[in-house]
C-alpha cells in the first residue's frame, strides 16, 4: 500500500504503462483491468493528497511520471481507435479554435 503521495502517482503510471501493453497485444480486458486499477489509484491518491502534500523533492518527479502517463495514454488512445489519428490529419495545417 503506497504510504506517501509519489508512491501513487509511481503506481498509476506503472498501471498504465501495463495498460499500455496490454493494447499494444490487443488484450482489451485486460486494458479494462488496469483502467480499473488507474481509477481506484487515482481515487486515492485525491483522498490522500487532502491528508498530506506532495514534498518538495518529489515535485520534478511527479511532472515527469505524470508525462509519461499522458504519452501512455496517447498511445492507448491511438491503439483503440486508429480512427483518430486519420481524424487528425484531416485538420492538419487548419487554424485551431478554441471555445
Amino acid at each position: 500500500m503506497p504510504e506517501m503521495l509519489i508512491d501513487y502517482y509511481k503506481a498509476i503510471e506503472d498501471s498504465s504503462a501495463k495498460m499500455l501493453e496490454a493494447a499494444r497485444q490487443k488484450d482489451w480486458d485486460e486494458v479494462v483491468r488496469y483502467e480499473g486499477a488507474c481509477a481506484v489509484l487515482i481515487e486515492q491518491l485525491r483522498y490522500e493528497a487532502r491528508q498530506q502534500e506532495l514534498a518538495p523533492e518529489h515535485r520534478k518527479e511527479k511532472a515527469r511520471i505524470m508525462q509519461r502517463i499522458l504519452r501512455n495514454d496517447a498511445q492507448i488512445r491511438c491503439l483503440a481507435e486508429p480512427w483518430l489519428v486519420q481524424f487528425d490529419h484531416l485538420f492538419d495545417g487548419q487554424p485551431q479554435v478554441m471555445h
